[in-house]
């Protein structure tokens, strides 16, 4: 029997998506889980992985159409099966958003064709509805995710439920049921505690690799000299975002810090290998998070939004981390920053910077930052002056570490890695001395860690 390829909901908020390119053509075999196509939104690209195996019967929808969530893409099925030679009418004409009853009359219309029910996590056979990571992965490890418990909303099966499957073949463990250092806000993010660097025992987590540090290296050419080189989804809508905050929106200030970090090169030299043994690459990055969302907590006129009607306090701090591509920025957030112990941190942004590398972010994971990092000394650069991502107050720039010779309090000469932090910020919201105490804090906390 037939399976369709529905366009996704992409995310609660977003309702239509934009076929980037197809990955398999009419005719080809299709396995299960394979990735068929690229969907682009106006924030990321993802991969519509396949619900079945057998052979791409019929593409419906060409690359570059935009078309709404439920929409019938494609049909997989056996070779010698018959389907329509064309789209229902109701998914090839209307670009408002597919109710869920909606969709299953689409689905109905097809001939041979399994219906599709969107309130249902079942796809086809009791296969739940996955993300395509989870999909990767659980064709990369041949596991049938039919028997993997889900702890996701409406129990959807996640990347953590396949991790602990991979290691205990069980189903994941309650959150209460977790150890002290994985508890959602557990430890002091400026004074850990020894529990929170004590190797578990392997019966409680097993280790698990480190990602390996990524190597950030030159984009590839865009083409050869004299060719125009035309405009991708996502480079299109940074230079409108960054038209209109710089030149349309928020007048920009920079103020630049300095920052001697060799406590937290000595704290991370001295847990790097128990981070690693746990399955967490311990970056610098996670230190200017838990510094930068601590400060945030201190000075929260910082994580606010300018409205007409006054300044918005925001009631969350949501960390974004602008991670560079090939083909531009992205900036996947971390939600709930200042309640996440550094390990915690550390852990979400492999994550998600990870994923981002992979095109495997969902729309959701890159909305509601409050506050936006950008590590722009990963290429040698000292310092910079970014643009505020609207609608926030402000932007971190973290510059290149750099030994450097300093005069010490007691005028002692020392060599230290030291850094340049900029803070661009909303000179509606914040007058200099506001955001000078906010920066200050910032570096109070890097230069004090414990």
């Amino acid at each position: 029997m037939a399976t369709n390829v529905i366009m996704p909901q992409m995310g609660e908020s977003v309702v239509e998506g934009t076929v980037g390119r197809w990955l398999k053509q009419e005719g080809d075999p299709v396995n299960e889980y394979e990735p068929l196509l690229e969907v682009e939104t106006d924030k990321v690209t993802s991969e519509v992985t396949a619900s079945a195996g057998g052979t791409l019967l019929k593409i419906y929808i060409g690359e570059g159409e935009t078309v709404p969530a439920g929409t019938v893409l494609a049909v997989i099925g056996q070779p010698d099966e018959q389907v329509a030679d064309a789209a229902p009418p109701a998914a090839a004409e209307h670009h408002a958003p597919v109710s869920e009853s909606m969709a299953e009359q689409v689905a109905e219309q097809m001939p041979q064709a399994e219906p599709v029910r969107a309130e249902e996590r079942t796809v086809r056979d009791g296969m739940p509805h996955v993300t395509p990571v989870v999909a990767r992965m659980a064709a990369e490890h041949n596991i049938d995710v039919r028997q993997v418990r889900g702890t996701g909303r409406g129990g959807r099966v996640t990347k953590k439920d396949i991790l602990a499957y991979l290691e205990s073949g069980a189903p994941q463990t309650a959150e209460a049921d977790l150890p002290p250092w994985e508890q959602p806000g557990s430890g002091d993010l400026f004074k850990p505690t020894d529990d929170l660097y004590k190797k578990p025992a392997a019966s409680a987590e097993p280790a698990l690799p480190a990602p390996a540090d990524h190597t950030h290296k030159a984009p590839p050419a865009p083409g050869k000299s004299g060719e125009l080189v035309p405009l991708s989804t996502m480079r299109r809508r940074i230079a409108e975002h960054m038209v209109r905050s710089k030149l349309q929106t928020a007048p920009h200030v920079t103020t630049v810090f300095e920052a001697d970090l060799h406590r937290v090169v000595q704290h991370r030299t001295a847990h790097k290998a128990d981070f690693a043994a746990r399955g967490v690459n311990l970056t610098f990055t996670a230190y200017f998070a838990a510094a930068t969302a601590e400060a945030l907590r201190r000075h929260p006129m910082v994580n606010s939004e300018w409205t007409d009607e006054g300044i918005l306090l925001k009631p969350e701090i949501n960390l974004g981390i602008a991670t560079a591509l090939d083909e531009g920025l992205i900036v996947p957030v971390v939600k709930r920053a200042d309640e996440l112990s550094l390990i915690g941190l550390a852990r979400q942004i492999n994550d998600l910077a990870g994923r981002a590398r992979q095109n495997a972010l969902q729309p959701d994971e890159v909305q509601g930052g409050t506050f936006t990092i950008t590590n722009h000394g990963v290429a040698g650069s000292l310092f910079a002056t970014p643009i505020i991502n609207q609608p926030q107050t402000g932007i971190l720039g973290v510059g290149a570490i750099q030994k450097r010779v300093v005069v010490l309090d007691d005028d002692a000469i020392a060599v230290r890695p030291m850094v340049y932090l900029t803070l661009t910020f909303d000179h509606r919201v914040l007058d200099g001395a506001s955001a000078d105490w906010f920066m200050a804090e910032v570096v109070k906390l890097l230069e004090g860690w414990e």
